[in-house]
């Protein structure tokens, strides 16, 4: 089984600012406690598993990280858009449990507790203010850091990442899917691209 998936993504979760999951160092929110809860919405603009075109589907990816993220121990839920298909429904949840190998298969490890699969509307607008809606379970809206420039603050060659360099910022809203709820605090948008071949730099699914 070959597959490829690309497009553009954002991520929010429980973190104060800046996240610690990029270097692998233990998560702390705005009331100290050592945990991140969180999600990561991807909008796949070209992609494939085998036959199955994947091109226009939305998922979103949620995580509670209990410690830093080679600890392990993650519980992972996935929402996947409502209008997807049968059959691509099941190809995104094959490539998100890792079974498919390659970039997924590589935080697969990772991996402690499954809380499944569901279905809702799932909405993500890119530009200067990139917002998520999960019909019934999330909304957030993002706003980047910017520097003495007024550009948006980027974190390049991150350890963990969903792509080799994105953009930071802060997210306002909450979540509450697979009995994982928080307040948004930092956030994260960029490009990224995954496939079947990918054993380097694989995305993490962190929040």
């Amino acid at each position: 089984m070959t597959w490829s998936i690309s497009g553009n993504y954002l991520a929010g979760c429980s973190c104060a600012v800046v996240c610690g999951c990029a270097v692998d160092a233990k998560p702390h929110d705005p009331q100290g406690r050592e945990e991140c809860l969180g999600c990561a919405a991807f909008h796949v603009e070209e992609g494939r598993l085998d036959d199955v075109n994947l091109s226009g589907v939305d998922f979103v990816l949620y995580n509670y990280f209990p410690s830093n993220l080679t600890s392990g121990n993650w519980k992972v839920g996935l929402v996947i858009d409502e209008g997807a298909t049968d059959e691509q429904t099941d190809a995104v949840a094959r490539i998100v449990s890792g079974s498919e190998g390659g970039a997924f298969g590589e935080l697969s490890q990772f991996y402690g507790e499954n809380l499944g699969v569901e279905r809702a509307s799932v909405s993500l607008s890119d530009g200067e203010k990139p917002r998520l809606s999960v019909g019934g379970k999330t909304e957030l809206e993002f706003e980047p850091l910017r520097g003495p420039d007024g550009g948006p603050t980027t974190m390049k060659n991150a350890m963990f990442g969903f792509s080799p360099e994105f953009t930071l910022g802060r997210t306002a809203g909450s979540s509450n899917a697979f009995g994982l709820s928080f307040e948004g605090a930092y956030g994260e948008v960029s490009d990224y691209a995954f496939s079947s071949e990918q054993t380097e730099g694989a995305p993490t699914g962190r929040g």
